[in-house]
């Protein structure tokens, strides 16, 4: 009978351990979820004092635009708005992102503002930080990828359900437009 109890006892020890181990695997993934959207939210923030400069850049060539500059405005208001969730971030930015296309259309009409170095260096400066967020964004989302997976399969799912982890949500496009691939013609 004392081997049983022994083998027992050590059945209970190696799923104890497998136990702790798939927790803090668990935890691990959740902090590097939200470590990595502490990092797109930091390119984000760069993004968002980058805009009031280009703005007034455009004011000065440009003020009877005021609807296409106020759109600007507002849409960066609300995307710098704390709180918010990934999904809902991820609406903001892309409002955002179609106001700031329709800034940049406006200055294809004003070749004098094409040429302001103020104006260029902005604007190169906003594409490097639109492409950080898209980068921080893959490495978000493959974190989100690994998380939920971890938290869906079994037998992980069970010690996940004990703790109360929950699935995290993607930053991604969610404008059909966005997603349609652009027309070219000749």
């Amino acid at each position: 009978m004392e081997p049983f109890f022994i083998a027992l006892a050590l059945i209970v020890v190696v799923l104890v351990l497998w136990g702790i181990g798939l927790y803090n695997a668990l935890v691990k993934l959740r902090n590097l979820v939200a470590e990595s959207w502490r990092q797109i939210d930091v390119e984000l923030q760069r993004r968002h004092e980058l805009i009031p400069n280009l703005v007034e850049t455009v004011k000065g060539y440009a003020a009877h635009e005021r609807s296409t500059l106020q759109a600007v405005v507002e849409a960066r208001t609300v995307a710098a708005a704390p709180g918010s969730t990934p999904a809902e971030q991820a609406n903001q930015e892309n409002a955002l992102s179609q106001a700031l296309g329709r800034l940049f259309a406006l200055s294809e009409q004003y070749p004098d503002l094409k040429a302001n170095q103020n104006f260029l260096e902005l604007q190169r400066e906003l594409t490097y930080t639109e492409d950080r967020v898209a980068a921080g964004r893959r490495f978000y989302n493959a974190n989100v990828r690994a998380l939920n997976t971890k938290i869906e399969v079994f037998p992980s799912s069970v010690v996940a359900g004990m703790f109360s982890f929950q699935r995290a949500d993607y930053f991604e496009v969610l404008d059909t437009a966005a997603r349609q691939a652009p027309k070219v013609q000749f």
